[in-house]
Parts: C-alpha cells; structure tokens; sequence
C-alpha cells in the first residue's frame, strides 16, 4: 500500500516542480523585459547628452577662435597711402609737404640774416633745421609720389625779420606744429594703417620738439648776449631729419634711421 502511494505523490512532487520553473522562467521574463528598457532608456538620454555637450563644445571651440581672431589679427602694413585709406591722408601729406618745403627755405633765409648780423652760432643752427625741414618735405613727398599723387610745385613766400624776430617765429612755428598739425595727422593715419605715413609723420613730430628747443635756448642766449656760448656743430638725421649739436650720436633716437647717414653742420 505504501508503495502504491508514492509514485503518484512522486508524480505530484514533480509536477509541481515543473510547474513553478515555468512560472519562475514567466516571472522573470516578465521582470526583465522592464530592466531592458530602462536601459535602453538610459543610453539613449546619455547619447543625447553626449550630443548636447559636444554640440556645446563646439559652439564654444568656434567663438573662442572668432574673439581670438579678432583681438589678435594684424593687419598686413600698408607702405603707401591709398585712395582707399581715404583722402584726408592725402591731404594732410600734401599739407605737411607743403609746410616744410616752405619752412627748410625760409630757415636758409635766416641762417644767411642771422650771420650778416655777426650771430654765427645761430646762423648754424638755422642751417642745420633748415636740412632737417629739407629732409622732411622729401620724405613726405616720397609718399605722396608712390601713392601715384602729383607733388604740387611749392613756391616759398615769407618775410624775414631781424634775428630776434626770426628766432620768435621759429619757435611759434614750431609749436603749432607741436600741438596741431602733426598730432592731428599722426592719429588720422593710425586710424586709416597707414603704417609708413604714421612712422614719418611720428619722427618729423618728434624732431619738431627738438627744433623747438634749441631755438627757445637760442632766443635766451641772444637776449642775454651769451649767443658765443651755444653750440657751433650739428648733425642732422640723412634718414629722419633728426637733429643734435656738439656730439654726433653712434644712432638716432628714430628706429628707422642708422647712425652712419648723419649731415655735420659746422659751417655756412
């Protein structure tokens, strides 16, 4: 009887057993299906991270060389004035052309007055800023002839006084081109990059304070008859025009002038 009753509870054992398998296999697949699609989830929402970011990057990549471009561009040098530069560089070279062709000529003109009136020391001085002037005008004329610009023909016109008088002029002449003319035009060809144009202008400006200067420490040393103690030699600048007295510099102060070039002003 015993034996009887456990085949069919054998039987019942393992049906059961294979029957909850099946169902644990059901359950988890059930449960699985779920995981999988979170994950696929997941790596999608990664994906469009990832995209965002590299999409952020680049954006980003793209404006930093845009803001470096514009804050570290130079531009290529322009050697010559252009119409394109506009006309007021023109104009202004034209003018300053004018200027010193007409002041190298009228200073000639006192150095010869100053030494009819027995003041040789200043006679060089007028000779030697007389060259300088000369020296001015041919380079500004350069620029003007390589721009394709006709160089008008200047015909200097001035009144000339006793020394004193000429010595006042000097000086007043020269500071207006101190304070005006040429700190005018110096800007206007660094807002047009007019490279050359702003480095010639830069030097005449700068040898133009040293005009300045003698002439004030002349017009003293006349007024208190001590006109023998100024100096009796000059050199000026072949490049720039720069000008100095007693001591020929191994350089000029200007960059773009070499020592070698310089004029000695000792005589008339």
């Amino acid at each position: 009887m015993k034996k009887l009753l456990i085949i069919p509870i054998t039987f019942l054992a393992a049906g059961s057993f294979f029957l909850n398998s099946c169902g644990n296999t059901s359950s988890e697949k059930g449960m699985k299906a779920p995981v999988q699609n979170n994950s696929d989830t997941t790596t999608q929402k990664e994906k469009k991270e990832s995209d965002r970011k590299k999409e952020k990057e680049e954006k980003e990549e793209k404006e930093e060389k845009e803001e470096k471009e514009k804050t570290s561009f130079v531009k290529p040098a322009s050697f010559i004035i252009s119409n394109n530069a506009g006309t007021t560089n023109i104009e202004n070279m034209q003018t300053v052309f004018k200027s010193e062709t007409i002041t190298s000529a009228k200073y000639a003109a006192y150095s010869i007055k100053a030494e009819k009136e027995g003041y040789h020391q200043i006679a060089l001085l007028f000779k030697a800023v007389s060259t300088a002037e000369n020296i001015h005008a041919n380079n500004h004329k350069a620029l003007l002839e390589q721009s394709g610009v006709a160089v008008p023909i200047i015909k200097p016109v001035f009144t000339i006084h006793n020394t004193r008088e000429n010595l006042k002029d000097a000086i007043a002449g020269e500071k207006y081109e101190i304070k005006k003319s040429y700190p005018e035009f110096v800007t206007e060809a660094i807002q047009t990059d007019n490279q050359l144009a702003m480095a010639s202008l830069t030097y005449t400006y700068k040898t133009e304070k040293r005009h300045k200067l003698f002439y004030k420490a002349e017009l003293v040393a006349l007024e208190n008859n001590a006109e023998k103690y100024l100096p009796s030699e000059f050199y000026v600048c072949g490049n720039c025009g720069n000008t100095y007295h007693t001591t020929m510099p191994a350089n000029c102060s200007n960059p773009m002038a070499a020592g070698e070039n310089f004029i000695k002003i000792n005589s008339l």
